[in-house]
């Protein structure tokens, strides 16, 4: 099959011509503009609402290409296109194409009696996404509402486009236009459509051989003969066939004898088998990861369990929520999205989310997750809304469905396909379905269920569709959304509530796929949006860039809840960083200890798209916040901690992820302020593989004494196992009310040959909440956010990133660019 690749350079216009400019595609309008000039950052202060006019604006790409007579005389040419966001014309040398109203599906379009041979024109035109929404909303019979947010564009649940484009409470409203893909073909003999790799496993778990069927539809223009062709595992087997004219289904069986499986990161190795199909002279290529996967979702005394089973064995899911890496999709790129999900599995974390209101991601990103082991839990593109139910629409939808479906249903990462985001709960928020409940779900279940539903159970039935995050599973209709004993939860009563983080040792979760705090991004990021003059955290930047209505507010005063106010913004930055982290650790720990009844903690949100205060743990761009490297101790495969109960007692606890019974040595030891170690318990502890364990439960008076003030002590435990030493430790008062010592923290630091750079800390007496930061150098510490005791130095090592003048990077200019905070130097 020829093919001619039309990415690259084209032209952009608006519809009157006011705006001209060179653009790219892949690409987006807003992207072009600012390459051009035209427009300002839109993510540097207020500028974001000097674009909202924008919005109105229709677009128009345009490009020239060449044709070959050689071409002309294959029977199909046909126009390919992805990612066309989102309602749209397209023309060739003036002559309409067609119509397109859905940026997630991949068109074909024949093409051929619409060019000529040598200069072809192709015009791309797109309706402005406000007045295509506003159009809609005019047609429908009755009002379909959605979820508000401080700048909004409205409607946009009418619009098959990634719904955080019009705004959320973390994002930018940028409605932004463009083209991802876009290529021409042509074949006489045919193409492939589609291709499905089933996986059939001798023996329970992914043990024994694997037999593979590949199914493969192929479009023939007139029919005729070809050899079908099947490459995987250095087996080659081919096969004659005779293609009829239309659509042909081909399939062929192959057997791998001895497979290495895929496993979830923390849980093994993720090997990926090349596969590529040959046929009509098209070819296709495919990683095909071995593994089996069940999702357990049945009835037992707890309520309904919801539990990812991998190869035979079950997997606490421990991971985050995925957005948009960029609400300018221009800028994504492999390297970008490499990085945050590099980022995902240094921390543990085994698991993400791809939430609703974003889009279905690149085939990057996929591959990505696919070699890193992180499981997919791939949620359908609607959010926080209710949705039409017009023929029109669920037809619209039908075909993005299917298209999705088999595009990805082949990834190994792939877990679970779900309907939703927070829908079946949006039924009780509006005033439309609150008084008239059937309409709106009756159009809800229409959508789900009669097209969501039915096009996974038709074309990837090995795979359960779950209706809704959150929801109770099946045939559940009921607000779940505070049902902690039903298939996944959303726990948000911490944050939206104002709860204190003890809260979530109220609740017994099946599943927790939502749960987060907020912080500020660092000073690093902040300088990119915010003159100095603006920083304070109700100056009107530092308002705009917090979209959750009273969000700084609920910062600011759940510190004065746990601590003493920091003084200075700097302080004020670092120290909602640590009431992050402590928040979703309180949970974390919490989930894992409850394993078997909870088998998995997702929180929001891993990234960000803009640089924005927010829950994500990883800040615009990918540097770490404190939570993600509190994240990488509370997601690790051995875990230890301990809680103190209402009734005083304090439990020891240990998780172990790993697949081993661990043989291990604990130490929990009371300390007070001044680094006096007042009591050392030590006992042996037998971690068996999978499991969560209660090691001790002490009574108050073992641990403190009679005398002993809870504000005058703190608890450390370390669980020692196969070489490694494992910490963590435990207030048993708020931190406000403990008196601690102003530290004098020493540093020394050695560069390395790999270029990294090794830290090591001491101090002369407790200090809490270390953190490092290295500014504007790009990179990782292995540890951070730390405890540090008198007479016990910690190493750490920094690694800088290679893209990021590594070459340039020295002892000295490490050392000017670091910054070290703790927790007794936020306040006088």
């Amino acid at each position: 099959m020829k093919t001619i690749d039309l990415k690259g350079k084209w032209h952009l216009r608006n519809r009157d011509g006011s705006w001209d400019v060179p653009a790219q595609v892949p690409g987006d309008t807003h992207s072009a503009l600012l390459a051009a000039k035209k427009i300002s950052d839109p993510y540097w202060g207020e500028n974001e609402l000097r674009l909202q006019a924008l919005h109105h604006e229709d677009w128009i790409y345009e490009r020239e290409f060449d044709i070959s007579l050689e071409w002309l005389d294959e029977e199909s040419i046909f126009l390919e296109i992805e990612g066309l966001d989102t309602v749209a014309e397209i023309f060739i040398n003036g002559k309409s194409l067609a119509r397109t109203t859905n940026a997630f599906i991949r068109h074909r379009f024949e093409a051929k009696t619409f060019l000529l041979p040598g200069k072809n024109v192709i015009r791309i035109e797109i309706t402005s996404p406000e007045k295509a929404a506003e159009a809609e909303a005019k047609r429908l019979p009755y009002p379909i509402p959605h979820g508000q947010f401080p700048i909004q564009s409205q409607h946009r649940n009418l619009l098959r486009k990634t719904q955080c484009h019009s705004g959320w409470d973390w994002g930018p409203c940028l409605m932004v236009s463009g083209i991802e893909g876009i290529r021409l073909g042509a074949t006489s003999l045919g193409r492939i459509e589609s291709l499905q790799v089933l996986q059939e496993h001798a023996r329970p778990g992914g043990r024994g051989p694997v037999t593979l069927t590949v199914r493969c539809e192929v479009f023939s223009p007139k029919g005729g003969e070809s050899e079908f062709s099947v490459d995987i595992d250095g087996k080659n087997q081919t096969t004659r066939v005779k293609l009829g004219p239309g659509l042909n289904a081909l399939t062929q069986r192959i057997e791998i004898s001895k497979p290495r499986l895929w496993w979830p990161n923390g849980h093994g190795e993720q090997p990926l088998y090349p596969l590529i199909v040959r046929v009509a002279g098209d070819e296709t290529s495919r990683r095909i990861g071995l593994r089996t996967i069940e999702v357990v979702n049945r009835e037992d005394k707890h309520g309904l369990s919801l539990e990812f089973v991998v190869n035979g064995r079950a997997i606490f899911a421990k991971g985050a929520n995925w957005i948009p890496a960029d609400a300018l999709p221009q800028r994504v790129t492999r390297a970008s999205l490499d990085d945050l999900l590099s980022s995902a599995a240094d921390a543990h974390m085994n698991m993400l989310r791809v939430w609703g209101g974003g889009r279905y991601e690149s085939d990057d990103f996929y591959d990505l997750c696919d070699e890193k082991g992180l499981l997919v839990w791939q949620d359908f593109m609607f959010s926080c809304a209710l949705y039409p139910a017009t023929t029109a629409f669920l037809e619209n939808v039908r075909q993005e469905a299917r298209w999705q479906v088999q595009r990805l249903r082949d990834r190994a990462c792939l877990a679970l396909w779900c309907g939703n985001n927070e829908n079946l709960g949006s039924l009780k928020w509006y005033p439309e379905s609150k008084s008239n409940r059937d309409r709106y779900l009756v159009d809800y279940d229409r959508l789900n269920e009669g097209v969501l539903g039915a096009a996974v159970r038709e074309l990837d039935p090995s795979r359960l569709f779950w209706p809704s995050s959150p929801c109770g599973g099946t045939n559940d209709y009921s607000d779940c959304w505070h049902d902690d004993r039903r298939g996944d939860m959303h726990f948000w009563s911490v944050w939206h509530e104002g709860k204190p983080f003890e809260a979530y040792l109220d609740v017994k979760p099946r599943f927790c796929s939502e749960f987060g705090y907020q912080s500020f991004p660092s000073l690093t990021s902040i300088r990119t949006y915010a003159e100095t003059d603006q920083w304070n955290v109700s100056a009107p930047v530092m308002e705009h860039h917090q979209r959750n209505p009273g969000g700084n507010a609920r910062i600011t005063e759940n510190m004065t809840r746990y601590f003493r106010f920091p003084e200075g913004f700097e302080n004020f930055v670092y120290l909602s960083q640590v009431q992050q982290g402590l928040a979703i650790r309180t949970a974390v720990e919490h989930f894992r200890r409850l394993r078997p009844i909870c088998m998995g903690a997702l929180y929001w949100q891993l990234n960000d798209m803009w640089p924005v205060a927010s829950w994500s743990s990883l800040e615009y761009g990918g540097k770490w916040k404190a939570l993600h490297y509190m994240a990488k101790r509370f997601f690790a495969p051995l875990l230890v901690s301990a809680v103190r109960k209402k009734d005083g007692t304090i439990e020891i606890w240990a998780d172990n992820d790993t697949v081993k019974t661990v043989a291990s040595k604990v130490r929990v030891r009371v300390h007070d302020f001044a680094g006096k170690t007042l009591l050392t318990l030590r006992f042996p502890a037998r971690l068996r593989a999978g499991t969560s364990s209660r090691l001790r439960i002490f009574r108050p008076s073992e641990l403190l004494g009679t005398d002993t003030k809870t504000d005058a002590i703190f608890v450390t435990i370390d669980l020692t196992a196969n070489g490694t030493q494992i910490q963590n430790e435990l207030f048993l008062t708020e931190y406000k009310r403990c008196t601690l010592l102003h530290p004098k923290i020493s540093l020394t630091i050695r560069g390395e040959k790999d270029g990294s750079f090794v830290l090591c800390l001491q101090t002369d007496a407790p200090a809490f909440f270390v953190t490092l930061d290295a500014g504007e150098i790009r990179g990782e510490f292995d540890d951070n956010v730390l405890t540090l005791l008198q007479r016990e130095p910690k190493t750490v090592r920094f690694i800088p990133k290679q893209a990021y003048g590594l070459k340039k990077l020295t002892n000295g200019n490490f050392r000017r660019a670091l910054t070290v905070h703790h927790l007794r130097g936020t306040y006088t």
